[in-house]
């Protein structure tokens, strides 16, 4: 079984390439054009998952999530989050009923 320890490595790498040339970086050049840009790929790559689980084809789904996870972690970095952050939060969800959670959060979250 993979770890969450991937998660951290990658981590690890978004957080070391933001300081780098994004001539010569996707993270870092993906960070240089900003939130919006950021946030486009994001709900680009959800629409791809989206509809990777619409055609029933397993591997592309996996690996459309995998592309989604990716930006989703670039996201977080952006905001000066990580994995850990998502990871402490499912954690205190835990043994919490879904609707329960939801409702704790009020209407509309």
């Amino acid at each position: 079984m993979i770890s969450t320890d991937i998660l951290r490595r990658l981590a690890e790498t978004i957080e070391a390439r933001k300081g780098a040339d994004p001539a010569s970086s996707y993270v870092a050049k993906l960070l240089d054009r900003g939130l919006d840009d950021i946030l486009k790929k994001v709900g680009e790559e959800a629409v791809e998952t989206v509809m990777a689980a619409k055609d029933g084809d397993r591997l592309h789904l996996v690996r459309e999530v995998a592309d989604l996870w990716f930006h989703t972690l670039v996201l977080l970095a952006s905001q000066g989050l990580g994995p850990d952050d998502v990871l402490a939060e499912l954690a205190r969800r835990e043994g919490i009923s879904g609707i329960d959670e939801k409702n704790s959060r009020g209407a509309g979250q």
